[in-house]
C-alpha cells in the first residue's frame, strides 16, 4: 500500500517517477488564466490568517460545506475567520474522493510544511500555525508566487477597468510578470436592459466620450481594447453559454442597440444577434493585435434564484450546462476563417460529453501557420480534477496533438492554488508512463520527457506573445 501524498503521489511506476522528477517538477509556471485580484498583487498583500487567503471567495469549498450541512453563517456569513476555518476543517474528512481533499492537503504541505490530515480535532492548532506563517515576509503574495516558481500570471479584467494596479505593479515587479486579460462579457450582455445601459454609461465616462449610437459604442470599446494592449495585454477571455454566431446585418445591430438604449427589452433573437456581432468585432481586434482569444463555454449560471437574491452572483451556485455547442463553433470559427481573421484560439468546455467534439473542432480550423494554433483548453472548473483532466488529455491525444498542448492553468481566485499545476504535471507524467510500461509508447525517456516539458511550460512560453 502506497503512502498518502508522498513524493510519488499519483505516480504509479518508476517510469512515471522519472518523468516527473527529472523533467516536470522544477519547471516554472505560466498561469495564463486566473481570477487573482490585481490590487492584492500590486500591494504585495500579507494575509492575516488562513481563512482570509483560503476560504474567502472559494466557491469550491463553499459548495462542499453546504453539502456537509454547514450553516451559511460559517461560509459567507458573520462567523469569525477562525470559526469558518474550523467548519471547513470539520468538512475536509468528508471530502474523500473529491479533488478538494487532494488540493487541501497539497496546499498545506507545499506552503506550510504541514503533513497532518486536516480535521476538526486539529483545526485550531493548524489555524494558529498557518496564520503565524502567513505573517512572515516570505509569505506575502509575491513570496507565495515565487515559492511556486510562477513566471507569469494573467488576471481577468473588464474593459472599463483602469488597470491602475497592473501599472503600479509594472513599476515595481515582484519577480514575476502580471498581465491583464480583456474580458468583455458585460459589454455584450443586453438581456438585462437596466444593467447594460448602466454599463454603457460607465464606459462612456471612462472613455470621456458620448455614446449616442452603435458606432460610438464600438469606437469606445475599441479604444479600451487599444488601452489594454498599451498595458501589456495580449489575451482575451469570454465566459459564454455557447459561441454566438447568428447571421445579422449591420443595420439590424444599429437598430437593436438603439432599442436597448431607449430602455426597451430585447427578444431572444435580437439578443443573440447582438452578441454574435460583438464577438466578431472582438475576435477581429484580437487577431489584428496577435492576441490569444479564449472561450470558456457551457456554464449554467445563477441556478438558485433564492440564493442569488440572498447572496448575489458568484457564490457557488453555477453549474454544468447542457447547451448545444457544435453549430455555434462551426459558424463562428468558420466566419473568421473565411475572412482571414481567425487568430490563436483556446476553447474550453464545461460538459464532458462535449470533449471529443471540442477536440475535433480545433483540428477543423488549424491551418498549418502555427503549431497548435487552435487549442483544446485544459479541463475546466468541474473537470479540474483527476478524472476530468484524464478525459481531456485522452480526447486531445486521440483526436489532436497532445504534444502541442499549452497545458494547465489555475482559473482560481486563491494565491494558494498553484499546486494544481503540480497535480496536473504528476497526472500527465503518469499517463505517458502507463503507455510506456504497457508497450504502447517507446521507452524513449529523453524524447517523451521533452514532450512533457513542452506541455507543462515551453508550449505556453512560445504560444503567448507576452511582452514586458
Amino acid at each position: 500500500m502506497k503512502p498518502f501524498l508522498d513524493e510519488n503521489f499519483l505516480l504509479q511506476s518508476r517510469v512515471a517517477e522519472e518523468l516527473y522528477h527529472d523533467f516536470a517538477k522544477d519547471l516554472p509556471i505560466i498561469d495564463y488564466h486566473n481570477h487573482l485580484p490585481p490590487n492584492e498583487v500590486a500591494a504585495n498583500k500579507q494575509f492575516s490568517n488562513i481563512t482570509e487567503i483560503w476560504l474567502h471567495g472559494d466557491h469550491y469549498k463553499w459548495r462542499a460545506m453546504r453539502a456537509n450541512g454547514i450553516d451559511e453563517k460559517f461560509i459567507t456569513g458573520s462567523g469569525t475567520d477562525q470559526e469558518k476555518f474550523k467548519k471547513w476543517a470539520e468538512t475536509v474528512p468528508y471530502t474523500l474522493r473529491n479533488p478538494l481533499y487532494h488540493w487541501t492537503h497539497l496546499e498545506l504541505q507545499r506552503y506550510f510544511g504541514i503533513h497532518d490530515l486536516l480535521s476538526g480535532e486539529n483545526a485550531d492548532a493548524i489555524y494558529e500555525k498557518t496564520s503565524q506563517d502567513l505573517g512572515k515576509p516570505d509569505m506575502s503574495v509575491h513570496g507565495l508566487l515565487q515559492q511556486m516558481k510562477v513566471e507569469t500570471i494573467c488576471t481577468t479584467d473588464d474593459p472599463i477597468d483602469s488597470l491602475e494596479f497592473h501599472q503600479v505593479y509594472a513599476q515595481k515587479p515582484g519577480g514575476f510578470d502580471m498581465f491583464p486579460a480583456f474580458r468583455p462579457d458585460k459589454a455584450m450582455s443586453p438581456e438585462n436592459t437596466e444593467a447594460f445601459n448602466q454599463y454603457v454609461d460607465k464606459l462612456a465616462e471612462v472613455c470621456n466620450t458620448e455614446i449616442q449610437d452603435f458606432q460610438s459604442y464600438i469606437e469606445a470599446l475599441k479604444s479600451r481594447h487599444d488601452y489594454f494592449a498599451e498595458n501589456g495585454c495580449c489575451v482575451s477571455d469570454h465566459g459564454l453559454s455557447h459561441l454566438y454566431a447568428d447571421d445579422y446585418t449591420e443595420s439590424e445591430i444599429i437598430t437593436i442597440f438603439q432599442k436597448v438604449r431607449t430602455g426597451n427589452a430585447l427578444n431572444n433573437e435580437e439578443t443573440n444577434k447582438f452578441k454574435s456581432a460583438l464577438l466578431m468585432y472582438f475576435a477581429e481586434w484580437d487577431n489584428e493585435k496577435n492576441w490569444v482569444q479564449q472561450f470558456h463555454v457551457g456554464a449554467f449560471r445563477n441556478t438558485n434564484a433564492a440564493a442569488l437574491k440572498k447572496l448575489g452572483p458568484d457564490t457557488g451556485f453555477d453549474s454544468i450546462g447542457d447547451y448545444s455547442q457544435g453549430l455555434g463553433l462551426v459558424k463562428f470559427l468558420g466566419k473568421l476563417s473565411e475572412k482571414g481573421q481567425l487568430g490563436k484560439t483556446i476553447l474550453y468546455n464545461l460538459n464532458a460529453s462535449d470533449n471529443d467534439l471540442f477536440a475535433a473542432m480545433c483540428g477543423n480550423f488549424n491551418d498549418g501557420s502555427i503549431a497548435g494554433k487552435i487549442q483544446y483548453g485544459s479541463a475546466w472548473w468541474y473537470h479540474d480534477q483527476k478524472d476530468g483532466m484524464t478525459k481531456q488529455i485522452n480526447s486531445l491525444s486521440n483526436i489532436g496533438l497532445i504534444s502541442r498542448f499549452v497545458g494547465m492553468l489555475t482559473d482560481s481566485r486563491s494565491f494558494l492554488s498553484f499546486p494544481r499545476h503540480e497535480y496536473f504535471r504528476r497526472l500527465l507524467c503518469n499517463i505517458f508512463a502507463e503507455d510506456i510500461v504497457n508497450g504502447e509508447l517507446p521507452h524513449d525517456i529523453k524524447w517523451i520527457g521533452k514532450i512533457i516539458q513542452d506541455i507543462c511550460y515551453y508550449n505556453a512560453k512560445g504560444y503567448f506573445p507576452f511582452k514586458k
